[in-house]
């Protein structure tokens, strides 16, 4: 089956916070939310952890076109949810200054035994992120692709990095949500894996032995998800305008259909360890799109904005092949150093 025989489907959910306009500090209101807007949303629309937090999902969209359409009604119909009780909706990785001591934890058992396994960490993890899934019916080829789409993560990354501020301060990072979320187990870049079976062993052990209940706490920056057909990039900090997230999407999908070409070409991308991959994450989270990451090919240090112009290139074919070409001259634009600064300032901007 090549590429065109199969339709990457997208899938986008983003994490928002719930503000006052007044203070703009972050209110607990997820249960009056969900209540007025069980008959519009339905299940596109789900609580987190704090009461200041909520989820929205897309439907399977079938192209990038489809997936903006989703993200913007859903984004309005959220604003306008919150707006019935003088409250906005703000988007970006960490609320620069609430404290998660001030939040209310979201009622239910799920989120109670979260809390009682968790402790601390699980009520100090007050981050808002955007996960993109593309659809792989083939779990034994997907897990393939995941193996090799690592090495992009921290590229992805360091586009989507939007979280300088941490209670109040400015953390010298430009991007703080990860450091806050990889307190928790099963984090960060997986492992790669030699099959389908030897993930499926992993993840039976784990329920076996009493370390999870299911696989959807496994909580890596990518993931074959436990449920759904598809890879799930879970590494990008939310984003403040829809364009931006759209772009992001774009880029993953993009990099995924590449992938699973080459493939299916019996070409395969050079698989890098973890411990390496990991030094250009800690980059991304330092640095954002105005450092360095390392070209492992090359064994040298090289711009960041330079390497994501070569993502680009090298999925060319994959973007005229989607109808992404919008999104990437987005991202393009995003990289030019003179728009760096207003495009990555921190400042969540209310919807």
């Amino acid at each position: 089956m090549s590429s065109k025989d199969h339709v990457f489907t997208l899938g986008i959910e983003e994490e928002f916070a719930i503000i006052d306009p007044e203070t703009r500090q972050l209110r607990s209101h997820i249960q009056e939310i969900l209540e007025d807007g069980k008959m519009m949303l339905k299940e596109r629309v789900k609580p987190e952890m704090h009461q200041s937090v909520v989820e929205l999902g897309t439907e399977i969209c079938r192209d990038i076109a489809d997936a903006r359409q989703h993200v913007a009604s859903l984004r309005s119909d959220l604003a306008g949810l919150a707006a019935r009780d003088g409250l906005k909706i703000a988007s970006m990785g960490t609320h620069p200054f609430s404290h998660w001591r001030d939040q209310l934890i979201t009622e239910g058992e799920r989120y109670k035994e979260i809390v009682r396994d968790m402790q601390l960490l699980a009520r100090a993890n007050l981050i808002f992120g955007l996960h993109v899934h593309v659809g792989i019916p083939d779990r034994e080829t997907a897990i393939h692709v995941m193996n090799q789409a690592r090495y992009f993560l921290p590229h992805i990354y360091a586009l989507s990095v939007n979280s300088p501020f941490w209670v109040g301060h400015d953390t010298g990072l430009k991007g703080y949500r990860l450091k806050v979320f990889e307190r928790f187990p099963r984090t960060g870049i997986p492992d790669s894996f030699e099959s389908l079976s030897e993930y499926d062993d992993y993840c039976k052990l784990l329920v076996k032995t009493g370390c999870i209940d299911n696989a959807k706490k496994i909580w890596w920056d990518i993931r074959l998800h436990p449920f759904f057909d598809t890879l799930e990039v879970r590494v990008c900090d939310a984003q403040s305008r829809i364009d931006d997230t759209l772009g992001i999407a774009a880029l993953i999908q993009a990099v995924i259909v590449k992938l699973h070409k080459l493939l299916r070409q019996n070409v395969t991308f050079r698989i890098y360890r973890r411990r390496l991959l990991d030094e250009n994450r800690w980059r991304a989270s330092r640095y954002g799109i105005d450092g360095k990451l390392i070209d492992f090919g090359q064994e040298c240090e090289a711009e960041t904005r330079s390497l994501i112009h070569e993502i680009i290139e090298f999925v060319e074919t994959e973007v005229e092949e989607l109808g992404t070409r919008r999104e990437m001259n987005h991202i393009e634009k995003v990289l030019r150093p003179a728009r760096t600064a207003s495009w990555r300032s921190g400042n969540g901007r209310m919807t």
